[in-house]
């Protein structure tokens, strides 16, 4: 107790506090709460769908599960809690990550493509998109901004990604 309040006499403990409605506390010093946990990775190239498992778990996120098919990932939208899906728009087959984020936003699950061919009606089922190629710095920035945007929190996308905000939260 002496310690502290003599820390606090020389000014050398900051505490800051700034109350926030349902997303929690701001904090100048610590780990920010994140909503982002647990990804579903749907990726048809195996060493980019390895790579990406490797680093978000290194990054310290739950991979749930690591695919290449638009059934088995709907199989496990229906029996896991993901809280977002990292999909890349081209899968297998004539399959495509747009069926699959279109089922997940039905059941309120965000998307984020990971991809190297645009397309153009993605945010009206998307909340961003990470243009390939990507640095592992650049997914992990992704990720974070689109867990921020899911708080609420006004945020500019970092290099490479682009974030599809509705037009009501845009004004």
């Amino acid at each position: 107790m002496q310690k502290a309040c003599a820390a606090a006499a020389l000014g050398l403990c900051l505490f800051v506090s700034e109350s926030e409605s349902l997303v929690g506390a701001r904090m100048l010093f610590g780990k920010r709460k994140q909503v982002v946990k647990r990804i579903l990775i749907v990726e048809d190239e195996p060493l980019t769908a390895f790579d990406n498992e490797n680093m978000l778990g290194d990054a310290g996120y739950e991979v749930v599960a690591t695919v290449d098919d638009l059934n088995e990932a709907l199989a496990i939208l229906k029996r896991e809690e993901v809280h977002l899906i990292l999909s890349d728009v081209r899968l297998r087959g004539d399959q495509t990550g747009i069926e699959l984020a279109h089922a997940a936003k039905a059941i309120g699950v965000p998307t984020l493509f990971a991809t190297g061919h645009s397309y153009p009606e993605a945010a009206e089922v998307a909340v961003g998109c990470l243009m390939k190629p990507y640095t592992e710095r650049q997914l992990c920035k992704a990720i974070e901004c689109v867990d921020r945007h899911l708080q609420g929190e006004k945020v500019k996308a970092p290099k490479g990604v682009e974030l599809f905000i509705p037009v009501e939260e845009a004004e």
